[in-house]
């Protein structure tokens, strides 16, 4: 008998000081176990988690009012999600007091917030909420160009104008993620308060691939004006191709990749009507157009119904066109009234015409460069024309 209880006492003392105990190799199997037995010995945490907005609250504002808090105990998790379980970004402080979303919050939408924290003994709290944001009575958008999916030159610009004035543009700016492949750093400049363009330092590389995110659903633009576009717009740049006007010689050299392509005689803005100087993006490309001198301050002095192979310029009515009405003009007498004019056929139907070479060679965000002009440079504005803008001016 005294053996058999010796055998008994032996085993409970093994099992007491086995290796899921004491600080062997097998000491603490980890945290979640440890929480759960300084719970179950320790009782309810000291971390106190609170959600601003409260459970239920509607008509959230979408910016400065979600917020997440912690007091006697730090934050370990906090999911922010909308109705469709897009999730939203924040981050958690150095110090695990707070956490506070990375950007706005979209309008007319329902969030589900669950947050954790633990107290200084590993004891978890754990706070849940559903609120809904405002719905706006006034919002705005962007329009855009290139279009999405577009290939285009290396002088294209992204372009946006908002239909209501922006008054919040560090905010709305911000609402824009611009990434390209390769990587190239983008900066926007404001022209006003309702247009915002971004570029490069130099023209794109040609093959660059350009994804532009309109996070603007929610971003407060002005006082109670919100906007209301997610959109992704992709494009492309194609080929490099610049072409250089020279206003004196009345050339066009047709720079292809770096590489002189075609030179082409051109007439270009007589005395008195002198071509815009600088570095112009052709913007826009109408097989046949109407040019009408009312429309530009010329009332009177021309209004011709077919302009053949017309390429924009300038928002101010600078084109490269077709012209067929100018006799041996070209290369030989500046006579048009600013445009930048190329030899061609009534009708358009010459494809030998060097206009309509030039045409059919040519794509949005092609750059025309204009030199040796009596005028003065174009505004950076002026069009798709940034880049007369210097760089340093253009981030600032």
């Amino acid at each position: 008998m005294p053996a058999l209880l010796a055998g008994v006492l032996l085993l409970a003392v093994a099992a007491c000081g086995g290796p899921e105990s004491g600080s062997g190799s097998g000491g603490g199997k980890g945290k979640r176990k440890d929480k759960a037995a300084a719970t179950a010995q320790g009782g309810q945490s000291e971390a106190a988690v609170t959600i601003t907005p409260k459970d239920g609250a509607e008509a959230v504002d979408t910016s400065g009012a979600l917020k997440v808090t912690a007091a006697k105990g730090r934050l370990t998790e906090v999911v922010v999600k909308d109705a469709k379980g897009n999730e939203v970004d924040g981050e958690i402080s150095g110090d695990g007091a707070t956490w506070t979303p990375s950007s706005h919050l979209a309008a007319s939408t329902q969030y589900r917030v669950h947050a954790v924290a633990e107290d200084s003994a590993g004891r978890e709290a754990a706070e849940d909420s559903d609120f809904t944001t405002l719905t706006p009575q006034n919002t705005f958008i962007g329009t855009f160009t290139p279009e999405d999916g577009s290939k285009v030159g290396v002088g294209m610009l992204f372009s946006l104008r908002f239909t209501r004035g922006i008054t919040n543009p560090d905010e709305v700016e911000k609402a824009i993620e611009i990434k390209t492949e390769p990587p190239v750093d983008v900066e926007g400049h404001w022209f006003g308060n309702d247009r915002l363009d971004f570029r490069p330092e130099e023209y794109w590389k040609p093959g660059t691939e350009v994804t532009v995110r309109l996070n603007l659903d929610g971003v407060e633009g002005r006082p109670g004006v919100y906007g209301q576009q997610a959109k992704t717009v992709s494009f492309t740049v194609g080929r490099s191709q610049v072409s250089v006007v020279d206003a004196k010689k009345l050339t066009m050299k047709v720079m292809r990749d770096g590489k002189l392509f075609k030179t082409i005689p051109v007439t270009t803005g007589a005395p008195g009507y002198d071509t815009w100087n600088g570095q112009m993006v052709i913007s826009e490309k109408l097989a046949v157009t109407r040019m009408n001198g009312d429309t530009v301050g010329y009332g009177g002095e021309y209004d011709i119904k077919d302009v053949p192979h017309a390429m924009r310029l300038t928002t101010s009515g600078t084109f490269l066109h077709g012209n067929y009405w100018g006799g041996d003009a070209f290369g030989n007498r500046n006579v048009s009234h600013g445009c930048v004019g190329l030899r061609d056929v009534r009708g358009g139907w010459d494809e030998s015409a060097p206009a309509h070479w030039f045409f059919d060679n040519s794509m949005i965000g092609d750059v025309v460069v204009v030199k040796n002009s009596n005028d003065a440079t174009v505004a950076p504005d002026n069009g798709l024309n940034g880049w007369n803008m210097p760089w340093e001016e253009w981030k600032a």
